[in-house]
């Protein structure tokens, strides 16, 4: 058993683990949701990195850092997908089973017509740059909200 915090690098060497080779934006959404589910059915979040509400939708900056001027990227070698303990795993894994299939302009426009993006970006004209960061009340009041009309 891996020891130590679980970071946005882990999630995304675990992400990529799983799925292999994706578009950096893909992989930016992907982690917005594992965070986002992870405060609906872990009541926590799965890693301490901001998430902020960038005109091309969520976005990690810690991970945009390391990925930016790519466009595709298929490892990720500052994370340990060894890290994340079996509870994060298992809404992770329903995060990639869901949303994973899509293409990741059908993610974004997604994450675009959802309410914490939305609020977040309250006041930013749509394609203007803003670094306003979507809170993990807003996520967990959104998705929680989703998980009611099953």
């Amino acid at each position: 058993m891996a020891t130590g915090k679980v970071t946005v690098h882990d999630v995304a060497a675990y992400i990529l683990k799983q799925c292999g080779s994706m578009t950096t934006m893909k992989l930016q959404k992907l982690a917005y949701y594992c965070q986002a589910w992870s405060l609906v059915w872990d009541e926590e979040p799965m890693f301490p990195e901001s998430i902020e509400a960038w005109a091309s939708g969520p976005v990690v900056p810690a991970l945009y850092e390391l990925h930016k001027g790519k466009f595709k990227i298929s490892v990720w070698p500052k994370g340990n997908p060894d890290k994340i303990n079996h509870e994060a795993k298992d809404t992770a894994n329903a995060v990639i089973k869901h949303y994973g299939p899509r293409p990741s302009q059908w993610l974004s426009d997604l994450t675009h017509m959802e309410e914490p993006w939305r609020k977040a970006r309250e006041g930013i004209a749509e394609g203007e740059r803003g670094y306003q960061e979507i809170s993990h009340a807003s996520m967990h009041e959104y998705y929680s909200g989703l998980c009611k009309h099953g």
